[in-house]
């Protein structure tokens, strides 16, 4: 690794610190921590990473002072571990200070652990972001020692979108018809297109989606993980679109991808769902009144970003409308095994144990269907045996409380759902 090399990219990125245009996103750091940024490519990690650059700037840090270095660069594509103390080396050869490191997609470099664990050990200060959730893995969690904060990274929420659209949401404006009709059309873009940031750059955004979808599809999945079976990966990915709203056990997703000729086992479905995980395409949620097993090989998988999933889609509002739900969901109360549904004897789309809430998403709450009826009953009989402080439904357009049984059910539209947060 040559450092004319380095002190060139070194002094590339210092120069443009100060012009990188950031929506700001509501994140607050600890003056004295170290954090690694993990989630979906192209979800905004590198935003934050320049948001906080640009935070310190705005309190006297000079842009010499800090090391922004993206391992996706490719004049540092063959960047080994052992090259990693180059980056220091020539910073200090540079400018005679000690920075603070952002490091962006260094998983791209084996072993980066280790010498994050260093530099936090010698009092650096350390920014790291990274596209693959093994990065969080129990064995790199035990090699930095619990010395970086670990913060999950989504697409932009429906107030982020709208502020990084420059739309006005304000209690005022949403009174107003045309002010409400503007923030309904940015909602339809990001129903249909999600909250990807890049999406608001693009007329295309069909075709940007894409892009991204292969990326992690061939690179951060197929590539990383040496499948070979990629026909099998690109029908199993297409299938999990299409049972989005719906229990899927792996014996099942073998079968139907097996039914077009393409043959896979049930150990390499596990497989290719794990690295799906880790690459954030997708979350799993569990049956909280399944028994162990069954919560384990029998979840509803939902993926990251409405966008992506509407690519396999051709009629699927109701997937995307119950999607949307449940990756705000997630994001709001994490990952890992904080947010259920219930299927037993019932149907509930969703419970959070953490606040006693159970939710039902409805595109079309009309009382003259059976449909509204069974949702209806659904929440009402769950409340009976498991802790429901709050009953919702979410719709599309509809609002009102609905009393019955001596319960009180809140119907809200997803958008303004969306807007006054889980």
């Amino acid at each position: 690794m040559y450092k004319n090399t380095l002190k060139s990219i070194i002094a590339n990125n210092m120069a443009e610190i100060p012009k990188y245009k950031v929506t700001p996103r509501n994140i607050r750091f600890e003056e004295e921590g170290n954090y690694v940024f993990v989630g979906i490519r192209r979800a905004g990690k590198s935003y934050l990473l320049f948001q906080r650059m640009q935070e310190l700037l705005s309190r006297g840090i000079k842009p010499h002072e800090m090391l922004y270095i993206n391992f996706e660069d490719e004049r540092i594509s063959g960047m080994v571990s052992d090259d990693l103390d180059l980056l220091l080396e020539t910073h200090i050869e540079m400018y005679g200070v000690k920075p603070i490191f952002f490091l962006d997609e260094i998983q791209n470099v084996n072993g980066w652990e280790k010498f994050a664990r260093r530099l936090a050990d010698t009092k650096y200060r350390v920014y790291i972001t990274g596209s693959n959730a093994k990065m969080l893995s129990a064995e790199i969690q035990s090699t930095l020692g619990g010395r970086f904060i670990p913060i999950d990274v989504y697409p932009y929420s429906f107030k982020e979108y709208l502020n990084a659209s420059n739309t006005d949401f304000s209690e005022n404006t949403l009174f107003s018809t045309q002010g409400k009709a503007g923030v309904l059309r940015k909602f339809n873009d990001y129903f249909n297109y999600g909250g990807l940031p890049e999406t608001l750059l693009f007329s295309s955004k069909r075709d940007y989606l894409n892009s991204i979808y292969q990326k992690i599809y061939l690179g951060d999945i197929a590539a990383r993980h040496s499948v070979s079976n990629i026909a099998a990966l690109r029908v199993l990915f297409k299938k999990l679109a299409e049972s989005v709203n719906q229990p899927v056990s792996y014996n099942r997703i073998a079968n139907i991808v097996s039914s077009v000729g393409i043959k896979i086992s049930v150990n390499s479905v596990i497989n290719y769902i794990e690295y799906a995980k880790d690459a954030w395409l997708i979350n799993p949620i569990q049956n909280i009144a399944g028994k162990l097993t069954e919560k384990e090989t029998k979840p509803k998988y939902y993926f990251t970003d409405n966008g992506i999933l509407n690519l396999f889609l051709l009629d699927g509002t109701t997937s995307l409308f119950e999607n949307m739900v449940a990756v705000n969901l997630v994001k709001t109360f994490g990952r890992n095994n904080m947010v259920f549904f219930y299927n037993k004897g019932i149907e509930v789309d969703f419970y959070l144990p953490e606040t006693a809430t159970a939710i039902q998403a409805c595109y079309n709450l009309d009382s003259t269907n059976a449909t509204a009826e069974r949702e209806i009953n659904s929440l009402l009989k769950a409340s009976t045996f498991l802790e429901c402080k709050k009953l919702l439904i979410i719709t599309s357009d509809l609002e009102k409380t609905i009393s019955s049984g001596g319960k009180k059910i809140d119907v809200l539209p997803l958008w303004k759902w969306l807007l006054e947060g889980a």
